[in-house]
């Protein structure tokens, strides 16, 4: 589909095992990102990465000029895709996203990302609101455990509480052999 982008969010060595903020899950997304990727590029469909780099000066993760920063091997850009650089969770704050979609005319959006419940939950629900339509893979989705009220909620429930919150009405989601 013409209209229609995979937008690959925050897929980066910090999140893969070894890195500064490790998610659980995040080997076995990345690859499941990389084919999503492989598909879009074989129909010729666009593809666009977005990058965080934390500037915040308590900064721990993604921070500029490390490895940690760099786009993982598993999803990495090539040719002429663009890749968004990034500040906050919703990657359309403050970055030219919006006007990109724009200018390529993109109805549609599939997304890849971590963590699910933060950059991936930011950002799709703000391109909900924006009009896009939006698949999200599940499976291409990483994210790690949360705690509230002194009770520890493991990853894989997070991952599955924010996915369950945005099915429906704020996107599809889907594994990604359904694509």
């Amino acid at each position: 589909m013409p209209d229609t982008a995979l937008l690959v969010i925050d897929i980066q060595n910090d999140y893969f095992p070894g890195g500064a903020m490790e998610l659980e899950g995040a080997d076995a997304a990345g690859p499941r990102a990389g084919a999503a990727i492989a598909k879009f590029r074989k129909d010729g469909n666009p593809v666009l990465h977005v990058r965080h780099l934390s500037v915040r000066p308590w900064a721990t993760f993604f921070l500029p000029g490390t490895k940690g920063a760099e786009i993982h091997p598993s999803v990495v850009p090539q040719g002429g895709e663009i890749v968004i650089e990034k500040n906050f969770p919703n990657s359309f704050r403050n970055t030219d996203l919006k006007a990109v979609l724009e200018k390529q005319e993109i109805k549609n959006l599939v997304i890849a990302g971590m963590m699910t419940h933060m950059c991936v939950d930011a950002s799709v629900r703000h391109a909900a609101d924006l009009g896009y339509k939006i698949t999200l893979l599940a499976d291409a989705c990483a994210t790690r455990a949360q705690s509230f009220g002194g009770e520890k909620v493991p990853a894989r429930q997070v991952h599955a509480a924010f996915l369950a919150a945005l099915n429906g009405f704020y996107a599809k989601v889907v594994n990604t052999h359904e694509l």
